[in-house]
């Protein structure tokens, strides 16, 4: 008897992570080799919530919008930490597990999602449960892997970050260039946490350096002094200046709040870097006529499909079909990858790395690709993340002068086991973990 297949995805989203789900769900579908293919609600919160979306009932003109459709509404994520202490969660998953016979669970997500994978691994195999868990790499942030690049190249969502911001510095210098006798600084803030790379990516936009641009990594340490000078001096030659910044600027306390992994999360913070910096060089004195002025595109960049990257889409679509060949044919354990070959043409293959390697990692941006005066990146950054961005524009589905995305019907399957509370949302007077 084919046993079932249960596929969720946690953390941010991203332009192109309903195509990974769409690479899953269609290697799964013709495959013929399982049984019932559950996607959960929210992540490993609907795996423990027992919330389980039969996704063969779904009609076929939604599952095949899913390649255009951004972000994560179609079955939805979470920031649900698995750690020690929550003895009662992890029997709770198998619990479940068992309840609707999953042989297969594929995980979508970054860092903290591949480490929840693992977990999940290692607790089936220590309790003698057969569950193949194969990891789908998901981040704009780029940071899933090693700085040799050896075990993910990029990962599927970074492409489409990329070319929002190489996209939004073209835009953003023609504002800037009319604008610079009253508004002579334009500050953008970049997401990333302390990556680099969606930072670095805002040069694809100026990749001969043409724009009085800046961009301070969170990698070089520099903070709000170092800041100030560069930014002074470039006004005093260039009259104005665009400045993009890391969220992790270092820009001094910003009421941190943080998610469920302990990250701090900058969208709901009291203030932001670029704020920040903004108030702080209108202070300074500048040099030029005008002020500073700052923007937070925050979601926009993980989460507008018209920006997302072709080779971004495909890829992700790859990497999810090669998770399920690899489920097939290795086993547990592992992570489907994105790599590339030797050689001055860009060509992507795919692979897998033990979910060991890659739970939990941090990568940051080389101090290779970035410049000498720590304001730019290198031309081998440029050559590495060019062929991220595609060339042409995406398809998009128009209906009634909108955008149509995939609209899944979220009609949970019917429970076989007892209700609970995870760990994490237990307050006073539950029982403890």
């Amino acid at each position: 008897m084919p046993r079932n297949v249960l596929i969720a995805q946690s953390g941010g989203p991203s332009p192109v992570i309903n195509a990974s789900l769409a690479g899953v769900l269609d290697a799964c579908f013709d495959s013929g080799a399982f049984g019932e293919v559950y996607a959960a609600w929210h992540g490993i919160e609907g795996v423990l919530l027992e919330e389980l979306i039969d996704m063969k009932k779904q009609a076929p003109r939604e599952l095949s919008l899913l390649r255009k459709t951004p972000a994560s509404g179609a079955i939805g994520t979470c920031r649900y930490k698995l750690g020690p202490g929550q003895e009662a969660d992890f029997a709770r998953i198998l619990e479940v597990f068992r309840a609707h016979d999953i042989g297969y669970f594929f995980y979508i997500g970054g860092n903290d999602s591949m480490d929840t994978a693992a977990k999940v691994s290692d607790l089936a195999r220590a309790r003698g449960y057969d569950l193949k868990v194969t990891g789908v790499p998901k981040t704009i942030d780029n940071d899933v892997g090693d700085e040799e690049f050896k075990l993910v190249d990029h990962t599927p969502g970074y492409g489409s970050a990329a070319r929002y911001w190489a996209n939004l510095i073209q835009n953003a210098n023609e504002e800037n260039r009319g604008t610079c006798v009253s508004e002579c600084v334009s500050v953008f803030q970049a997401m990333g946490r302390d990556a680099g790379f969606i930072t670095a990516a805002a040069r694809l936009g100026d990749p001969e350096r043409e724009m009085p641009l800046l961009l301070f990594l969170p990698e070089t340490g520099f903070g709000l002094e170092e800041l100030t000078d560069r930014v002074h001096n470039l006004l005093r030659r260039e009259g104005r200046c665009i400045l993009v910044i890391g969220e992790g600027f270092h820009a001094g306390a910003l009421g941190e709040a943080r998610d469920g992994f302990g990250h701090v999360e900058y969208g709901a913070s009291a203030s932001t870097a670029a704020q920040r910096v903004v108030n702080h060089l209108n202070r300074s004195g500048l040099p030029a006529r005008g002020q500073a002025t700052g923007q937070v595109p925050g979601v926009l960049q993980r989460g507008v499909s018209v920006y997302a990257s072709k080779v971004d889409l495909e890829e992700a679509y790859q990497v999810g079909a090669k998770a399920v060949d690899i489920a097939l044919k290795e086993g547990s354990g592992w992570m489907a990858t994105v790599l590339r070959r030797p050689g001055a043409m860009y060509e992507a293959y795919y692979d897998k790395v033990p979910l060991a390697l890659v739970a939990g990692s941090a990568r940051r941006l080389p101090s290779a690709w970035i410049s000498a005066e720590g304001t730019d990146v290198t031309d081998d950054f440029i050559r590495y993340a060019r062929p991220l961005i595609g060339d042409g524009w995406p398809e998009v589905e128009i209906e009634n002068g909108l955008q149509r995305f995939a609209r899944l019907e979220v009609r949970l399957i019917g429970k076989k086991c007892p209700a609970y509370v995870p760990c994490a949302m237990r307050r006073n007077g539950d029982a403890p973990c």
